[in-house]
């Protein structure tokens, strides 16, 4: 499983001339019917199986759609112009930003998935399960489907009817509201709603997920007890979420990243996801959870097939790229989660993350490549790639809200180049003459499109890497073998603090994985432990062996507790492949 995040509004946008906090007149959106068989093609010949459209569900926006039956939001309760995608204005609808005909918003998503699976792909959304915008209604939803807080008491607190959670009679106090306008005519939510993050007072702040509601699990926070849980009856909003899920099944999802879902108790998974797969099977499950100590309960009870592996492994190898942490400590973070190691998702950036090309992380791609290998490699679970992290986007603009911090905006309306570049991109490598069509408004030519040789290096890296992912059988189902435990010492040039070493093995294959985080070209023994020959079948002697990413030959002399001579490129890797007898 190898995942391709798309921030879907960004995507393809063909504006050429961004205007910090722009509407979407000045600086434009792409749109779903942008995904062209042309598009989509291309990101499966890059290796990947799964497409995560990230923001496609209608969400609070400063966009007046008030002329097509959408209701305005209040702009003093919207992050941005755009608005962020986390903040659900309707779960049964597409954001009509992303449209062409938005009254048939609905119908170019439903194409959207037909030709996302005629690709060879399969679709992921968001499920934002934890909170909602404050506006929330739905107009979309199917007939005799209540909105959430319909029917809620607002003079209790809590109850496990309500939806969402209020805050006894008190007015929402509004003094995060950042922009002018806001002034002009207040907002007002009288009683005030706790806020998504667990601010459960009228007075969330600026650094407060102040444009979001928290909606109701059955989970008394603020009990003389201090939380306790409701859970039978099945409270009010357990029945509508579930419903919202197979909603969508029914509209081909193949699988749910589900937002800050351990904010959202394991009982409503445990309950929801085992209804989900009765009626869709299929269906994959990827939970957002920070708190290792949860990660086994949120698999093994609450069904999830995946999680997030920010907290261990991403921030780990991020440490290691920035020269903070040693390349050793990789191995006590795979080690924390080792029985469920499968079941992590591996990633070095997504929305919530900076660039690796940002100044703000280490300003050069390339100097991650051999943590992209590590993550690729090590393991049979499945990776993730946002899109621009292959061809270097550094995030350095300051789009308007989101400003200049590292990340790209996922609250403003904007057209990063290189998102650009790789939406003109085809399977060869080359600008798609179609794909000139969509910019021919614009001040671009061909050739501004076409990849610089260092984001196409970097990008065939990429595709290379994915490519051995899929067709190396010690890669995808093979034993892993972390060396490091015996290259402690420095012996032999091996630096534990900038080299990391393992070998993965399937009945056909040994590979040799070193992966080199140092500025500088090493060359170094390996130690590999008699216990590495016996457990693994490592065949002794002289072997001409192939690095399978760069295609060289050399020859390897492998014997049990002695050093085995390599040469690591600065800032790269190599995956020897040793020969094993018939």
């Amino acid at each position: 499983m190898t995942i391709y995040q798309i921030f879907t509004r960004l995507y393809g946008n063909p504006c050429s001339n961004n205007v910090t906090d722009g509407t979407i007149e000045q600086n434009g959106c792409a749109k779903l019917n942008g995904f062209s068989d042309a598009v989509l093609r291309r990101i499966k010949s890059d290796g990947y199986t799964h497409v995560w459209f990230t923001g496609l569900i209608e969400h609070a926006t400063q966009t007046d759609y008030s002329k097509f039956g959408i209701a305005r939001n209040h702009p003093a309760i919207v992050k941005g112009r755009a608005g962020s995608p986390y903040a659900i204005k309707d779960y049964y609808d597409i954001d009509p930003d992303l449209a062409v005909d938005v009254p048939k918003r609905m119908k170019e998503f439903e194409e959207l998935v037909k030709r996302t699976h005629k690709a060879g792909l399969k679709l992921v959304i968001d499920f934002v399960p934890n909170h909602v915008c404050r506006e929330y209604h739905s107009d979309a939803a199917p007939q005799g489907v209540e909105s959430l807080g319909a029917k809620d008491n607002t003079s209790w607190h809590f109850s496990t009817s309500n939806n969402f959670y209020y805050c006894w009679g008190e007015p929402l106090h509004t003094d995060f509201a950042l922009r002018r306008d806001a002034d002009e005519y207040p907002y007002i939510e009288q009683p005030a709603k706790a806020t998504g993050n667990d601010h459960f007072d009228a007075w969330p702040s600026k650094n407060d997920w102040y444009e979001t509601v928290k909606l109701n699990y059955g989970v008394d926070y603020c009990n003389a007890a201090g939380r306790s849980e409701h859970f039978d009856p099945i409270p009010s909003t357990w029945n509508k979420m579930l419903d919202i899920l197979l909603f969508w099944c029914g509209k081909g999802v193949d699988a749910f990243r589900c937002d800050m879902a351990e904010m959202v108790p394991v009982a409503f998974w445990e309950w929801a996801i085992n209804r989900v797969r009765k009626a869709y099977p299929s269906v994959k499950f990827i939970a957002e959870v920070y708190n290792p100590a949860l990660y086994r309960e949120y698999i093994h009870k609450g069904g999830f097939d995946y999680l997030y592996d920010k907290v261990g492994l991403y921030d780990t190898l991020r440490a290691v790229i920035r020269s903070e942490a040693p390349a050793s400590a990789i191995t006590e973070k795979w080690q924390c989660v080792d029985d469920i190691r499968n079941h992590m998702l591996y990633f070095l950036e997504n929305h919530d993350e900076q660039r690796i090309a940002s100044p703000d992380f280490c300003g050069d791609a390339h100097k991650a490549f051999p943590a992209f290998v590590t993550e690729a490699f090590m393991s049979t679970n499945p990776l993730m790639v946002y899109a621009g992290q292959e061809i270097g986007e550094p995030a350095d603009d300051a789009e308007g809200f989101s400003g200049r911090d590292g990340r790209t905006t996922i609250f403003d309306y904007w057209s990063p180049k290189k998102l650009q570049k790789l939406f003109a991109l085809g399977a060869d490598g080359k600008v798609r003459k179609a794909a000139l069509k969509s910019f021919e408004h614009t001040d671009y030519a061909g050739k501004e499109l076409a990849l610089t040789a260092e984001e196409k290096a970097l990008y065939n890296d990429y595709r290379r890497v994915i490519s051995l992912r899929e067709s190396e059988s010690a890669l995808v189902f093979g034993l892993f073998y972390d060396l490091m435990y015996v290259n402690h010492d420095h012996s032999q040039k091996f630096d534990p603090a900038k080299h990391y070493a393992f070998l993965r093995r399937s009945e056909a294959q040994i590979l040799l994985i070193i992966c080199n985080f140092s500025d500088d070209e090493a060359e170094m023994g390996v130690r590999i432990p008699e216990h590495a020959f016996e457990y693994l079948t490592i065949p002794q002697g002289a072997f001409r062996s192939t690095d399978l990413l760069s295609g060289k030959s050399t020859t390897l002399s492998l014997h049990p507790d002695s050093y085995t001579q390599v040469k690591v490129p600065a800032r790269g890797a190599v995956c020897y492949n040793i020969p094993v007898e018939g």
